[in-house]
């Protein structure tokens, strides 16, 4: 058993011709998805985790549409707080919906059990599970209790130590008291927060990738965040039956690559 997949979160699409924050983030995505043709494309599938546009427009979901029609692995997606899920649903379809009303997912591959959780609440920019999704995610979980499990959602649900953890998972721990019913979670991993980190918290392993969208630098008090045009920053993940990795590529940065000479 081996598995090995792909997670993008934070596209932040707009429709062709407008700019998020300054970036065409279409053109990013392109990249990236040139990217997994390149070195991806055996992967077992794709994950984009939430904010798949920047402000909810029909047309960015048709541009979205269009550009990830070129990935040669299957696409899984789930919602971010930037994301309308009527105009997601016109476009994409009520076949990504779910018993809880939201978009969540759950997919076995290689073994694994991979569960997708739609965090988003409309009106807010902080995540929300609702009592529906927990009683779902609960019972997904109680269906693959020999399998290793990796869940994956928009919103971070532990606090990065940074002023932003406000627009976190603010009630966290009926997630985590269902998460801990299983004894094999190998991953929770997130966008939201255009950053890379890791942690343990409460005796599980979380992961935030940085995304498509403009890179965060830590807002620490004292320390002002800045906004950087790069990394566009993807997540690939490989696991087997003793361990689960997740690896960080920078499909867009500001690195020449060195040729290679003898020295």
């Amino acid at each position: 058993m081996s598995l090995q997949f792909v997670v993008l979160s934070d596209l932040h699409i707009m429709p062709e011709g407008e700019l998020s924050v300054t970036l065409d983030t279409g053109a990013r995505l392109e990249r990236a998805v040139s990217a997994i043709i390149a070195r991806y494309g055996k992967a077992d599938f794709c994950v984009l985790a939430g904010d798949l546009v920047d402000a909810g427009q029909p047309d960015a979901y048709r541009r979205l549409q269009q550009i990830i029609a070129r990935i040669p692995i299957p696409v899984h997606l789930t919602l971010g707080n930037h994301d309308d899920r009527e105009a997601f649903r016109s476009v994409f379809g009520a076949a990504y919906f779910t018993e809880t009303g939201k978009v969540d997912k759950v997919l076995d591959v290689q073994g694994y059990r991979l569960i997708l959780l739609d965090s988003s609440e409309p009106g807010r920019v902080d995540g929300v599970l609702t009592e529906r999704q927990i009683a779902w995610l609960r019972a997904r979980l109680a269906e693959a209790m020999g399998q290793p499990v990796i869940v994956i959602l928009h919103h971070n649900a532990h606090a990065l130590h940074i002023e932003s953890d406000d627009i976190r998972i603010l009630e966290p721990q009926p997630f985590i008291d269902a998460l801990k019913t299983h004894p094999d979670i190998r991953q929770v991993i997130a966008g939201h927060v255009h950053l890379t980190s890791t942690a343990m918290w409460q005796g599980l392993p979380f992961t935030t990738l940085a995304g498509n969208h403009y890179y965060c630098t830590f807002d620490q008090p004292g320390v002002p965040m800045r906004r950087l045009a790069g990394p566009g920053q993807m997540a690939i993940v490989i696991g087997n039956p003793e361990s689960t990795i997740v690896h960080f590529d920078n499909y867009l940065d500001a690195n020449l690559e060195i040729e290679h000479t003898s020295i």
